[in-house]
């Protein structure tokens, strides 16, 4: 009996993992995964923020405050903590991992040859947990238990996530400013309509999405894929050009 209580905890166990990612040449789609680097110890706690953007254009003879005007959501972010320690066998496996973290702040060496060098994109997993797609804005380690020759053999890291802001979409016709776009991941029982509700609103913009990200069979997205999700006003521009050719051909 012990030893089958064993073998369910241990099938119950899932390590935390970073996957660092190829950037893809295309919006949304990475080149593959260069290296996954998975948690010694799983951790205790994570910090997960989203916030909104708002805007208030304040009038000098208005006598209350003016209503605000939503902008978009602003960039998910995660914090959180990795433990390594190779007290025991005292190699050099410490200072490898916390170097290969450094490494997801500068470029890939595939993008080096490009136009566009990058760094790896991240994504944290932990079971049910499929995080956004982001990018590494911060390492901090902290060396806590040395060798007698100075060799670190135990760190905890700090890392911060921020979510991926794809290439800039066309030109807003109102503004002339350049309108960002954002990934969703797509989870086990995503659909087209369910991100587009939870995105804009409007389940019927689940058209628009399949054709933003060249998708032909919207029934059958695994779970993983990266969605492109472009701002609602985008999405305004396009039904408006399409009315217009509309409009010229019925003339």
């Amino acid at each position: 009996m012990p030893l089958t209580h064993t073998a369910d905890t241990q099938k119950k166990l899932e390590p935390a993992k970073l996957e660092l990612l190829e950037p893809g040449s295309e919006p949304g789609r990475d080149a593959g995964i260069i290296k996954t680097l998975k948690f010694q110890l799983n951790p205790k706690e994570l910090t997960m923020a989203k916030t909104a953007k708002w805007e208030r254009k304040n009038q000098k003879k208005a006598t209350s405050a003016p209503p605000a005007s939503y902008q978009g959501p602003e960039p998910q972010k995660l914090t959180v903590e990795m433990y390594f320690d190779a007290s025991l066998s005292r190699d050099d496996s410490v200072v490898t991992q916390v170097e290969d973290l450094f490494k997801a702040t500068a470029p890939t060496e595939k993008s080096k040859n490009t136009k566009k060098p990058s760094p790896p994109w991240v994504r944290f997993m932990w079971g049910g947990l499929s995080g956004f797609v982001g990018y590494v804005t911060s390492v901090s380690a902290k060396y806590t238990l040395f060798t007698p020759t100075g060799k670190p053999v135990r760190a905890v890291c700090t890392v911060a996530i921020e979510e991926l802001a794809s290439e800039m979409g066309k030109q807003n016709p109102t503004s002339g400013g350049l309108q960002p776009r954002r990934l969703h991941v797509v989870r086990e029982g995503d659909t087209l309509a369910a991100i587009a509700f939870r995105e804009y609103g409007d389940p019927a913009l689940w058209r628009a999405l399949a054709d933003a990200n060249g998708i032909d069979d919207p029934m059958r997205i695994p779970p993983g894929r990266s969605i492109l999700l472009p701002v609602a006003e985008e999405f305004e521009a396009r039904q408006d050009d399409l009315r217009r050719e509309l409009a010229r051909a019925l003339h």
